[in-house]
């Protein structure tokens, strides 16, 4: 279990980077994959793995509630599917942005309408200047200027199913959920509701080479082990604050995007790189207490 704030929070942003190679992965990808299939075969494998080391694990802790397991199956599995799609409409970049920039805003909804612990003037003041760079970012030019509107609409679903996720996956680690066992549960249930989308989708791109080598590290970096890392550092943190953290996924997309995938960046684009940099950073400063007189 992590204890330490400034530990917690780079487990979340190292999750975040691997999470922002995704989009960029499919893009490398053979030609004709299906983004649903993309992304029904990365929680198949991933979670059905994570649900499989986690029958195998320790088993001690309270009794999670099998509803809010099933919940966060769903949610996995909604934001799975949106996503991708979103990817595959409206860019790398933008698919991105907008998908994670709306996660820290529906995160704090929930968490204040659930009881949960109110974001703080810090997270308020980190998430404006973040979700400012998300906006810079988006509209700066990523190859991508004719988004689909359809697209935008299903990165702004995609980010509401990742945040409710969070917040679900947080009651359950409160609960006395260990990580892997949370992780598991919660993967395992997305695993089995995106199986039919496997089974009955487009998979022709799995009978290649290049799609194989897309599946398993779609399953092991941005699945395995960063959403292990993920739980590690949603036990230390809020919500709120972790998906604020996670911004970072679509800044590691949108330098993916330029380094690989050779689409332009402008200037306000960088600038709300270096905006959502900013906002992580003041998440990162230490917090000082007042010693009495």
């Amino acid at each position: 279990m992590c204890n330490n704030p400034p530990v917690a929070r780079t487990y979340i942003l190292v999750a975040a980077v691997l999470f922002g190679t995704t989009g960029t992965a499919q893009a490398l990808g053979p030609a004709g994959l299906s983004p649903l299939t993309v992304g029904a075969a990365r929680v198949v494998l991933g979670g059905g793995a994570l649900g499989l080391l986690a029958c195998t694990g320790s088993r001690t802790g309270a009794r999670m509630s099998p509803a809010l397991v099933v919940s966060a199956g769903a949610a996995i599995a909604i934001y799975q599917l949106t996503f991708f799609e979103a990817v595959h409409r409206a860019g790398v970049a933008v698919g991105a942005v907008v998908a994670i920039g709306s996660g820290p805003v529906v995160a704090g909804l929930l968490e204040r309408s659930f009881g949960d612990t109110r974001p703080g003037a810090r997270w308020l003041a980190a998430t404006a200047l973040a979700i400012t760079g998300i906006v810079a970012l988006s509209v700066g030019g990523t190859g991508h200027a004719a988004a689909s509107t359809s697209g935008i609409l299903l990165a702004l679903a995609s980010g509401t199913a990742y945040a409710t996720y969070t917040v679900i996956a947080k009651r359950l680690l409160q609960t006395g959920g260990g990580a892997l066992r949370v992780m598991g549960a919660a993967f395992g249930a997305g695993s089995l509701l995106l199986l039919p989308v496997l089974v009955i989708g487009n998979t022709r791109w799995l009978h290649t080479t290049r799609g194989i080598e897309l599946a398993a590290y779609l399953a092991v970096g941005p699945t395995i082990l960063a959403y292990l890392l993920f739980a590690h550092g949603l036990r230390r943190l809020t919500a709120s604050e972790t998906t604020t953290i996670v911004l970072a996924e679509p800044v590691t997309a949108a330098i993916l995007g330029v380094a690989v995938l050779h689409q332009p960046l402008g200037a306000t684009a960088i600038a709300g790189v270096l905006l959502v940099i900013a906002g992580i950073g003041i998440l990162a400063l230490p917090s000082f207490e007042r010693l009495p007189a």
